[in-house]
């Protein structure tokens, strides 16, 4: 079992946004995570991801209890084994891509020169390698979106967590991304779990994953 949550309750205030949640990932799988929007998701994948803390329960990630880690030890954690991707991409937009895609390698203690070997291997992976030096601005949504992905992947983490991934591209490249998902999956041995609108996106996946008002209402 690659993650594992068990009866996650999370509130803001008075709403009570995850009542209960417990759900579980296998190792390689790929699973969709859908619901109206205020249904839960995002927060249910910031606390799985280590980017929030659940008011009670708990998180387990290939075996380990992420939820009674410190913060820093949670973002040790959270920088060598987890790997995340947003509808709009995060790049600094200051960096070119290769800066960008080296950032998470450098923090995690790599040389320079270790982290710049790793991320032209990641660009060269998603057809970008004669993009490296360009900035954000200077690319398509496609490309600045496949440069998050690398960014993601840097450091080989256990498990890749997307939110709403494919949502601000359009048809083409949306549909060259949830490949390149599989792709990696098969080539590179990740988990992925994405918070997705998009049905399409989420007949492809292993297993859907359905929220509504903070409890899941359809696993499959």
């Amino acid at each position: 079992m690659m993650i594992e949550a068990r009866d996650i309750h999370k509130s803001f205030g008075d709403l009570h946004v995850l009542r209960g949640i417990s759900v579980s990932v296998d190792k390689g799988e790929i699973v969709s995570v859908v619901g109206p929007s205020g249904a839960g998701k995002t927060t249910l994948l910031q606390i799985l991801g280590t980017l929030d803390r659940a008011d009670s329960g708990q998180v387990i990630i290939d075996g380990q209890d992420v939820s009674r880690l410190g913060e820093k030890a949670r973002s040790v954690f959270r920088n060598l084994h987890i790997g995340f991707v947003f509808q709009f991409h995060q790049l600094l937009p200051e960096f070119t891509a290769l800066e960008n895609v080296c950032l998470p390698a450098m923090i995690a203690g790599c040389s320079r020169k270790e982290a710049e070997l790793r991320a032209r291997e990641m660009l060269d992976y998603m057809h970008l390698g004669d993009r490296c030096h360009h900035k954000p601005g200077e690319l398509s949504g496609g490309e600045r979106q496949r440069v998050a992905v690398a960014r993601s992947l840097v450091n080989r983490p256990k498990v890749v967590f997307a939110d709403e991934p494919s949502g601000s591209l359009d048809s083409a490249n949306k549909a060259s991304l949830h490949q390149l998902f599989f792709d990696l999956r098969e080539q590179l041995g990740q988990t992925f779990v994405i918070v997705t609108h998009d049905r399409e996106l989420a007949l492809l996946t292993d297993r859907t994953i359905e929220m509504k008002d903070g409890v899941i209402v359809r696993p499959e």
